[in-house]
């Protein structure tokens, strides 16, 4: 009996270890199987994210293109009227994330804000093609156009499209396509690095494919029918996000919030006037006034991660200045291409097409700079300092607007000539537009330095929890650079009655403007040069 009891536990033993063999495989097909539909299933997803972004970014470049062609020609705008709408359009779009965001955590849910903006983003489009018409190149007979619309009623409707284009493209960059749909939590300092390398390189690559053809379409081919390429751009978003809405509404962490940030600073500035007043400061750090155990309403967790973004401050306040400058190339730099030869080799070169040339320094550097963080700064003893091409970035900004003031000077010396714009005739330099490509290249060298090397650091120097508030900051500060501009457009053109900005450039003194747009952004440089060591 004993043997046959033990005879048994071995064959049972045996059975067991063959069936450990059979299973084994079977389980490793499993987790193979699994394995490879999570990652079709991420694959799926990052390529739905990033068709919406491209959508999104596609139908923002192609309402700012030819706004300015279009705000001169059609609405009979002056030229720095055209600017200031055209920057604050850009300030609004830029802006309207930071407020999509706050509705969605503390009002309206985020589902129901992203079928809102979407649905304002779809009526601003279409709106857009009214405004256009009549479309010169269809006709019921050669006596009845389809459509028109008076002056007044024409900027009414320009107007309330251009504001609910831009609310919608708020919530689709904060909701449907923010940072945290890429999973940079474990990501180190050279991983980020390149993932904003890489972010900006495609946005910029969209928009040198948008500014090449709608400009050509709105300008050569039909330019009211232009604007119905932002409409269809956004029929396939709202198709991309109806097809995976529920993989790509991404909700944010709740232990912080943007409210919750500007509350923590104002307790601690009342907090410190009075206390300043009455009793004296007994802290080492002014925020720490709104600290429970100092009479404050807040966690010392919260203040402490409040601190931490206060020290960025002052780098996002250096950055104003600088998207300013960024600001005339949809401005200033715009007008000196409208006024000048656009005719090459028989080709007459769209206008927003010159913007492609201050893109193709950033398509060329970023690839070069992922080969330099990879390869020659990838040792622990070499650091790569994103300070240095902040500092860089913006003196080449500097030069940019410079060398745009002796351009402008050159381009009065040639004489005068004809030339068709948007089936209206223009007086223009004869001087080629070509002559304008130095400024262009020096702003898109500026922009392949400063932008990803400022998103990084507003990125990775705060705690993770607040990462998305410090990249709400930088976006506002960013959106103030493009209102300064605006600002500036403003106040060049009434306080010089018109000879800073004017309407007829070779009757007035743009250079001038430029002149002292670069003097402030060489002060701005210097000034964030003094403080860079703290980054």
């Amino acid at each position: 009996m004993p043997e046959a009891e033990g005879r048994g536990m071995q064959e049972k033993l045996l059975l067991n270890h063959a069936a450990d063999k059979e299973t084994k495989p079977l389980l490793q097909k499993g987790n193979c199987a699994r394995n490879w539909s999570q990652s079709e299933k991420k694959l799926q997803e990052a390529i739905c994210v990033l068709l919406v972004e491209l959508c999104e970014r596609f139908t923002f470049f192609g309402i700012v293109c030819n706004m300015i062609v279009f705000c001169t020609v059609k609405l009979r705008y002056h030229n720095y009227q055209a600017a200031v709408v055209n920057m604050c359009f850009v300030g609004t779009s830029t802006l309207t994330p930071v407020l999509a965001g706050w509705l969605a955590e503390c009002l309206v849910g985020r589902i129901k804000l992203v079928c809102i903006c979407m649905c304002l983003h779809f009526l601003g489009t279409a709106l857009l093609p009214v405004v256009a018409f009549p479309f010169e190149d269809i006709y019921v007979d050669r006596r009845h156009i389809l459509h028109t619309l008076t002056k007044r009623n024409q900027k009414i409707v320009f107007y309330c499209a251009l504001l609910m284009a831009s609310l919608g493209i708020g919530g689709v960059r904060a909701i449907v396509c923010p940072l945290s749909a890429y999973n940079l939590e474990d990501c180190g300092p050279k991983e980020l690095r390149s993932f904003f390398n890489g972010l900006y390189w495609l946005v910029n690559l969209n928009s040198a494919l948008v500014f090449v053809t709608i400009s050509y379409i709105q300008q050569s081919v039909a330019r009211n029918l232009g604007f119905l390429i932002p409409f269809v751009s956004v029929i396939m978003a709202m198709i991309t996000i109806h097809m995976v809405r529920g993989e790509m509404i991404y909700k944010p962490r709740t232990d912080s919030s943007l409210l919750s940030t500007f509350g923590v600073i104002a307790s601690a500035l009342r907090m410190c006037c009075v206390r300043c007043r009455y009793f004296g400061t007994g802290v080492t750090n002014w925020l720490d006034h709104a600290k429970e155990n100092y009479g404050g309403h807040y966690s010392e967790t919260q203040v402490e991660s409040t601190k931490s973004l206060a020290r960025l401050f002052p780098l996002f306040a250096f950055q104003i200045l600088y998207r300013t400058c960024v600001m005339q190339i949809p401005s200033g730099y715009y007008l000196q291409t409208m006024n000048s030869n656009l005719h090459f080799s028989g080709f007459v070169l769209p206008v927003a097409a010159m913007n492609v040339i201050s893109i193709i320094p950033l398509l060329i550097l970023v690839p070069i700079l992922e080969c330099l963080n990879s390869c020659l700064f990838g040792s622990k003893d070499t650091r790569y300092s994103p300070t240095a091409c902040i500092v860089v970035g913006q003196l080449s900004a500097a030069l940019s607007v410079m060398v745009a003031g002796f351009s402008e000077i050159h381009r009065k010396h040639f004489p005068q000539v004809q030339q068709t714009l948007s089936e209206e005739v223009f007086l223009v330099s004869s001087m080629p537009c070509l002559h304008l490509v130095p400024q262009y290249i020096l702003l898109g060298v500026a922009e392949a330095l400063v932008t990803p090397s400022c998103s990084l650091l507003s990125f990775w120097l705060v705690p993770e929890k607040i990462r998305g508030i410090s990249m709400h900051f930088l976006t506002l500060f960013n959106g103030a650079g493009c209102f300064m501009g605006a600002f500036f457009v403003q106040t060049a053109h009434t306080g010089t009655k018109g000879s800073w900005f004017p309407h007829f450039l070779h009757e007035g003194k743009l250079e001038r403007f430029f002149f002292f747009l670069a003097s402030l952004m060489m002060v701005n440089t210097l000034g964030f040069w003094t403080i860079a060591h703290r980054y």
